[in-house]
């Protein structure tokens, strides 16, 4: 049943050390604590310490899947392995009801001197699966990992792809109620990530409980009925996928607008771009557009010395730093005339932004004639987000259309 708690977290709190000079000075005091019969867990920071969790609370129900996003070192991962029961919580309680499988680290639970077959055995038995099961199950697990004789090899000799499909696959076979993942499906190729998702698609069908951390926010808003915001340990948003990426999405870029933080700039220094600015299609700065509506970046330019038809182009990555578009004034056929010493001029890029909801980044640059030599080109001058109220995955936003029609009866 859907409404069937099998995850339920509880003003939940954990700490870290900053230093490993406290952190090795604490784990000895904490040890001989727990050796004289005291408990090691205090509620107060000691020097040194910070939350990394603060005070969440959260349930997971049959069926449900969780997305947990945030930026690095928000707390996602130290949740999933105090669910996993890696960490124990120093405040708060949690409660698991079900078998967890869990994919959390590339090799976790794996001694790297012994073979595949022995880890295989070892990671069943402490994923609660016995012999027998594992016996019957071995050879499924070996054809899903699709590592081939590397199974008698020992471990230590894999690869950091061989580690995730090998993990991922004593995880998903050990028929677990709640299965815990981050980010490392991201290590695997494309054939096994199709796979990987094949057999999540099975997991939901049979309403098992999922906990998915990653970066990707097409993963996340395709996939999860949940999305859950993590910022400096706490939660900051719960709810639809589309509206809680929107909402962090606008978060990262009102950070990105109060930072000082650029990306590199190289060039001869004869012209310079000195500003770059989004302006929607009723001609408004923002810094948020909707998925397929028209913007403008808007381009300023001086320049320092005389020069002969330069080359204004721009190039679009996303968050992961892949090339999403670019396009420039020689691929559009366009020549000018001389511009001058101490001229400023505007160059404006008028686009159709059918791209799907992301944190992307603008390089504007200046070109010689040759279309090779840099006059100026500003990595990353201006970060921006798209957001959509549709559900798409992949890079862009074709925007189907989609009809489906039903022969009458008794018609050929």
């Amino acid at each position: 049943m859907m409404n069937d708690s099998v995850i339920r977290v509880e003003n939940v709190s954990k700490k870290y050390c900053r230093g490993l000079k406290h952190t090795m000075m604490y784990g000895i005091h904490d040890i001989a604590k727990n050796v004289i019969g005291q408990s090691s867990h205090s509620e107060k920071l000691r020097n040194g310490e910070f939350w990394a969790v603060n005070d969440v609370s959260f349930e997971v129900r049959r069926g449900e899947t969780l997305g947990l996003i945030g930026a690095n070192g928000s707390g996602k991962s130290t949740i999933l392995k105090m669910l996993n029961g890696i960490f124990m919580p120093d405040k708060g309680r949690i409660e698991i009801n079900g078998r967890v499988g869990a994919l959390i680290e590339v090799g976790a639970g794996f001694h790297p001197m012994l073979t595949g077959r022995e880890n295989v055995y070892i990671n069943g038995s402490i994923l609660g699966m016995t012999k027998k099961e594992i016996d019957r199950k071995f050879e499924e697990i070996v054809d899903f990992a699709d590592i081939g004789d590397f199974i008698d090899s020992p471990v230590k000799h894999y690869s950091s792809g061989m580690y995730v499909r090998l993990g991922f696959a004593v995880a998903v076979h050990c028929e677990p109620d709640i299965l815990l993942i981050d980010e490392v499906l991201a290590v695997g190729d494309e054939e096994f990530r199709r796979k990987c998702m094949s057999k999540l698609n099975e997991f939901k069908s049979a309403e098992k409980a999922i906990v998915l951390v990653s970066h990707s926010m097409e993963l996340i808003q395709g996939y999860c009925n949940r999305a859950m915001w993590v910022d400096a340990g706490v939660i900051k948003d719960t709810g639809v996928p589309r509206d809680v990426i929107n909402r962090y999405f606008r978060n990262a870029v009102g950070i990105m607008q109060n930072s000082e933080v650029k990306g590199r700039r190289w060039g001869s220094g004869d012209a310079e771009i000195t500003d770059i600015r989004l302006f929607n299609h009723e001609g408004k700065e923002v810094e948020i557009i909707e998925s397929g509506e028209e913007a403008l970046f808007v381009v300023r330019v001086r320049f320092k010395k005389n020069a002969e038809n330069p080359i204004f182009g721009i190039l679009l990555r996303n968050s992961h730093g892949a090339w999403v578009y670019g396009t420039n004034t020689m691929w559009h056929d366009m020549k000018f005339a001389t511009f001058h010493a101490g001229e400023e001029i505007t160059v404006t890029f008028r686009q159709r932004m059918n791209l799907v909801g992301d944190v992307y980044y603008i390089d504007p640059s200046i070109a010689y004639p040759d279309g090779i030599t840099s006059y100026d080109w500003r990595e990353n001058a201006l970060k921006f987000s798209v957001v959509t109220s549709k559900r798409v995955v992949g890079v862009s936003n074709l925007d189907s259309c989609i009809s489906v029609q039903r022969k009458a009866d008794g018609q050929p």
